[in-house]
C-alpha cells in the first residue's frame, strides 16, 4: 500500500528517507527552507565525511558504535545505486601525535582500546610502517591505525542523494520552511499538507519543540596537487582534534571536530592559522596548497550528545546526530523505516 509521507527537512536524513521511501513506491513530499538542492544550508554539507566508529568512541557510546558499524555495511550498496559518482573508501584511518603530546594521545588511545571490541582497538604503527602507508606524512613520534574505517565525499553524496530521490518520485518543495507540524500534518509556507506519516528531521530547525542545540563545525578546503594521502588522519592534540581528509581532484579537507558555539559567522583568522599550522606539521607539502574556500555550520546535538529516534502514531522524529551524522545516518534511517513498518534499507556486508 502506498503511503503519503511528508518529510520536514532536506538534510542528509531527509534525503535518505526520501530516497528509500520513494523507491518503495510511497508518495513523498519534502519541505525545506533552502532555495534548491545545491544550497548548503544543512549540516551534512559541512562535514569531512569520516566513517570512523572506533575513533568516535572517544565521545560516543555503544549505540553510536553499533549504528556506525551497521552504516559501514549499508553505505557501499547505497552509493552504488546512486546516479552520479560518490567517492567512498575503506582504507582505515590514522591517529597521529607529535613528541611531547604523548600524555593527551595516550589517554585517547587507552579510552578507545577499553571501549572498542576485540579486534578493533587502535593498532600501533612504526615509523617505517607509517612511511609505507602515507609517504607524504611527516615523521611522527606516535601513530596508530584504525583498520576498516572509511570516508565519503559529503558534497558528492548530498547532491547524488537528492538527484536519486527526485528521480524515484520524491517531490522536493524548496523555499518552503516548516512552520509547524503534528501527527499526520505539516504546515509550510501557509499551506497545510496531510500525510499518513510525518518525518521530522529538521536538526536545529526543530527548536523549540525539541531541546536541540547547535555545535559549530569549521572546515577548510584546500587544493594540493602532488600531495598523496590515502586515508583520513586525526592529529591528537592536547587542546583539540584536527582531522585531515583526502578527496578526489587533489583536494584536502582540514577541520576541527567541535566548538561549543552557535555562531554561524565565517571562520576566524585564529581558527585558520591553528588548523593549517597543525595540518602543515603533519603534511609539510601543504605549504604549497591553495585555499579554495571555508565552511562553517551548526551540528544538531541533544543534551546528552546522543541521537534520538522517537515514533508515535503518524509522527517519526530523528535528531541529535551531533558530529556523527555521516557515520550513523543510514542505520538510523533503516531503524526509522522499520518503526514505520515500511520497506527498509538495502542489506550490506561490513567492508
Amino acid at each position: 500500500m502506498s503511503l503519503r509521507i511528508a518529510i520536514a527537512g532536506a538534510g542528509l536524513l531527509g534525503r535518505l528517507f526520501a530516497l528509500h521511501l520513494a523507491r518503495a513506491g510511497h508518495a513523498v513530499r519534502v519541505f525545506d527552507p533552502a532555495p534548491d538542492a545545491q544550497a548548503r544550508g544543512a549540516a551534512g554539507w559541512t562535514a569531512a565525511g569520516m566513517l570512523s566508529p572506533v575513533a568516535e568512541l572517544e565521545c560516543a557510546d555503544e549505540q553510536v558504535f553499533a549504528l556506525g558499524l551497521r552504516s559501514l555495511a549499508l553505505w557501499p550498496a547505497l552509493v552504488a545505486s546512486l546516479p552520479s559518482p560518490v567517492d567512498l573508501r575503506f582504507a582505515g584511518s590514522l591517529l597521529l601525535a607529535h613528541r611531547g603530546d604523548e600524555g593527551a594521545a595516550r589517554r585517547v588511545i587507552d579510552l578507545l582500546a577499553a571501549k572498542a571490541p576485540a579486534g578493533r582497538a587502535p593498532q600501533p604503527v612504526t615509523g617505517e610502517q607509517l612511511r609505507e602507508l602515507e609517504p607524504d606524512v611527516q615523521r611522527m613520534a606516535h601513530a596508530w591505525l584504525l583498520p576498516g574505517e572509511g570516508q565519503i565525499d559529503t558534497v558528492q553524496a548530498m547532491a547524488a542523494l537528492a538527484e536519486a530521490a527526485a528521480a524515484a518520485g520524491a517531490r522536493f518543495h524548496w523555499s518552503r520552511p516548516v512552520e509547524s507540524l503534528g501527527a499526520g500534518w505539516v504546515q509550510a509556507a501557509g499551506e497545510r499538507t496531510e500525510a499518513d506519516w510525518v518525518i521530522d528531521v529538521r536538526g536545529t530547525g526543530a527548536r523549540p519543540e525539541q531541546p536541540v542545540r547547535g555545535v559549530r563545525g569549521e572546515i577548510i578546503h584546500l587544493h594540493a596537487p602532488g600531495l598523496h594521502l590515502n586515508r583520513p588522519l586525526r592529529l591528537l592534540h592536547p587542546r583539540h582534534r584536527v582531522y585531515i581528509v583526502p578527496r578526489t581532484g587533489d583536494r584536502i579537507v582540514v577541520g576541527a571536530s567541535e566548538i561549543e558555539s552557535e555562531d554561524r559567522s565565517p571562520i576566524s583568522v585564529r581558527s585558520i592559522v591553528e588548523l593549517l599550522t597543525a595540518a602543515h606539521s603533519v603534511l609539510p607539502a601543504l605549504a604549497e596548497a591553495r585555499l579554495l574556500h571555508t565552511d562553517t555550520n551548526l551540528r544538531p546535538a541533544l543534551p546528552d550528545n546522543l541521537p534520538e529516534l522517537r515514533c508515535a502514531p503518524g509522527m517519526l522524529e530523528v535528531n541529535g546526530l551531533f558530529r556523527h551524522g555521516w557515520l550513523i545516518a543510514p542505520a538510523l534511517v533503516e531503524e526509522g523505516l522499520a518503526r514505520l513498518g515500511v520497506a527498509g534499507a538495502t542489506d550490506g556486508n561490513p567492508p
